[in-house]
C-alpha cells in the first residue's frame, strides 16, 4: 500500500510537519511503525487500533512517551491525517475531531479528482 500525506488547501502536510518537529529518534521509530502497516496492513494491536468511523491509529512507543499517528485507509493508500504525542490514557476527542474533520476533506477532494473525468 501507499502512503500518503494529508494536504490542506492551503498545501501544507500537518502530519510530515509534526514528524519534522520531533528527534531524528523519535522520527525513526514512527516512520518504521508506519512502515510496518504499509507493508502488512491489515495489522493490529499492539500496533494499530480502530478509533471508529474508518479512522484508525499507528500506536508509537518512543523513549519515554507514545506517539500516535491517525490514517484512514483508502482505496489502497494510507491516509496520514495527524499525528501527536499521547498525554492521557483515551486519545483526546479534540484530535480525533480533527482527524475526521480532515477525513472528510480528503474524501471530498478525492471523490472530485475521481469524477471529473467522467
Amino acid at each position: 500500500m501507499r502512503v500518503v500525506f494529508f494536504r490542506t488547501a492551503a498545501g501544507n502536510e500537518p502530519v510530515r510537519e509534526w514528524l519534522k518537529s520531533l528527534s531524528k529518534e523519535e522520527c525513526r521509530v514512527i516512520g518504521a511503525d508506519i512502515l510496518t502497516v504499509q507493508y502488512a496492513w491489515p495489522v493490529g494491536k499492539p500496533l494499530v487500533d480502530n478509533l471508529g468511523e474508518g479512522i484508525w491509529e499507528v500506536r508509537s512507543r518512543l523513549m519515554n512517551r507514545i506517539a500516535r499517528t491517525l490514517f484512514v485507509e483508502v482505496d489502497q493508500e494510507i491516509v496520514l491525517l495527524h499525528g501527536f504525542i499521547k498525554k492521557t490514557q483515551k486519545a483526546p476527542q479534540e484530535d480525533l475531531n480533527l482527524a475526521k474533520k480532515r477525513k472528510r476533506l480528503y474524501l471530498e477532494h478525492y471523490e472530485e479528482e475521481n469524477t471529473s473525468g467522467e
